[in-house]
């Protein structure tokens, strides 16, 4: 994946998801059940403009640290990345390729944590369209699994990578 349309691709799905999150936020209630049990029960709550907030600093902040680190680790030299045989692929004749590579990946996990965060933040909201409010089991673990899944080949594909 291009560097470049990784960060376009990014900067166009942010906006898009915040928007997703403050709209469907108006179909919560003033006090949003905002933790639930193992069982899907709400056992936390707190004023909807918290939540909204809190969820809008997560699902714009955490995906945009995690896009823009790796490059900025890079940046410096490559002291600070940890990858496997790092002096070869930080030569110079591979460095610019390598720090490429790293970018596009960090921004295709960022996507992933944001899409993510998306879906848990709608799973939310139809969990409060209940009373009382109770959170699919079903389909936390289902988006649980589907992350984990993309977090194994994401590995993967890194590692495989950088091997020699």
């Amino acid at each position: 994946m291009n560097h470049r349309f990784s960060t376009l691709a990014l900067s166009v799905l942010l906006p898009v998801l915040a928007a997703f999150i403050w709209l469907s936020s108006s179909a919560l209630p003033e006090v949003v059940a905002s933790h639930f049990g193992v069982n899907g029960a709400a056992n936390g709550f707190m004023p909807r403009g918290a939540y909204v907030a809190i969820m809008l600093a997560l699902a714009l902040g955490l995906p945009s640290l995690l896009a823009f680190l790796p490059g900025a680790l890079a940046g410096q030299g490559g002291t600070n990345l940890n990858i496997p045989n790092r002096e070869y692929w930080l030569a110079p004749e591979r460095r610019e390729n390598t720090v490429a590579f790293i970018v596009a990946h960090g921004r295709l996990f960022a996507v992933a944590v944001a899409f993510f965060l998306a879906y848990v933040h709608w799973l939310v909201v139809r969990a409060n369209a209940l009373r009382p409010p109770v959170l699919s089991t079903t389909g936390i673990t289902a988006g649980l699994v589907v992350f984990f899944v993309f977090l194994a080949a994401w590995l993967f594909a890194l590692l495989a990578k950088f091997r020699r």
